[in-house]
């Protein structure tokens, strides 16, 4: 089965999905249309991609009998009218991450899916990729113990960004960078968390700048989260149980490479322990020129994933399920409200559809 993908603005995240499309097979994926508020930007786009259809506003993309599933990579603040646009349209819907400004335009988000009864996922396209397999597979199998910390970090010095500057268009560190370190953390976990806050800083603006959110999960089990737009951070993650730990490197939001170390105790000595380390290494199997972001070739892996789905005739992707888009946009917004970062669309409802 061909999944006929659309896709939703022309910028940069929007440039990688189509190239890493590009890697796999065509009789398995094909973009066949692609739409910009600008005319003018959705044929240059399609020019170079060789899309053969160009839209000029959202609408005609949407009525586009050719295209069965849309691919959503606008800012933020666009995603609830441009979901809403597709799915009452009849196309199965990936939208890039952060899926909203809040938990109630998530919910409504999911609501209108399954009320059309279509395939939507939110994109957390590092689930899929092979390291993170591997790594549910290490912890399922118990290879470090029980998990009982998780340290992450996140941290590029970017607050001068349009997107990231602005309240208007979902702004700040936890939005933007920290929906990674909250979903990659309940991955780890795999279960609800009891309690969680945040403290930290305010920029200029009212965005978040710097955050530090301590998550608490069942059987005394703990995640400190560090999140940064005015800073380099390692930007790594490290999961400690209790006969071993890993360690995601740097990239972690897109990996390929982690330590994973084995420890075990010699003696009574709490200190006399023996550590033994393995290196492992998930190289991308392709590559092309024109990638934006690091390892956006990796995005292959989601598409792919949201194809076996529509094949299958589900949903939601059991691998990034709807309940856990809701549970991690609950906690991405009371992180914001911790700090005093409040959005107008936390006080009301959005009815206004994207400018076509």
């Amino acid at each position: 089965m061909k999944i006929r993908w659309g896709i939703c603005t022309t910028g940069k995240i929007s440039n990688d999905f189509v190239l890493a499309l590009s890697l796999l097979p065509t009789e398995n994926h094909e973009v066949v249309a692609v739409a910009a508020r600008s005319e003018g930007d959705a044929k240059r786009f399609a020019d170079k991609h060789k899309i053969p259809t160009a839209y000029g506003g959202y609408e005609a993309l949407a009525k586009d009998a050719n295209v069965d599933t849309v691919y959503i990579g606008s800012w933020i603040h666009t995603h609830l009218p441009l979901c809403k646009l597709f799915l009452g349209h009849g196309k199965n819907v990936l939208c890039e991450k952060p899926l909203a400004l809040n938990k109630r335009e998530v919910q409504e988000i999911i609501d209108f899916a399954k009320e059309k009864n279509l395939f939507f996922m939110e994109g957390w396209w590092n689930r899929f990729f092979p390291l993170n397999v591997k790594l549910r597979e290490l912890l399922a199998a118990g290879h470090i113990g029980e998990v009982k910390c998780v340290l992450g970090s996140f941290g590029i010095p970017k607050l001068k960004d349009e997107r990231i500057e602005h309240k208007e268009f979902g702004g700040g560190a936890m939005l933007d960078m920290g929906i990674y370190l909250i979903q990659t953390t309940l991955m780890v976990f795999d279960r609800a968390p009891t309690s969680w806050s945040t403290k930290g800083f305010l920029a200029p603006t009212g965005v978040d700048e710097t955050t530090v959110t301590t998550i608490l999960f069942p059987d005394n089990a703990i995640a400190s989260l560090t999140c940064s737009v005015a800073v380099f951070l390692p930007n790594e993650i490290e999961i400690r149980g209790t006969k071993g730990y890993i360690k995601v490197l740097s990239p972690f939001w897109c990996p390929l490479k982690m330590e994973v170390t084995t420890v075990v105790q010699k003696s009574d000595d709490v200190l006399d322990i023996e550590e033994k380390q393995e290196v492992m290494e998930f190289p991308l199997p392709s590559n092309r020129e024109g990638f934006v972001y690091p390892n956006s070739a990796g995005f292959q892996y989601e598409a792919e994933a949201v194809r076996q789905c529509i094949i299958k005739g589900l949903k939601e992707c059991p691998t990034v399920t709807h309940k856990e888009s809701l549970l991690a946009h609950e906690i991405l917004q009371s992180t914001r409200y911790d700090v005093g970062y409040v959005l107008d669309v936390d006080k009301q409802k959005i009815t206004t559809m994207p400018c076509q």
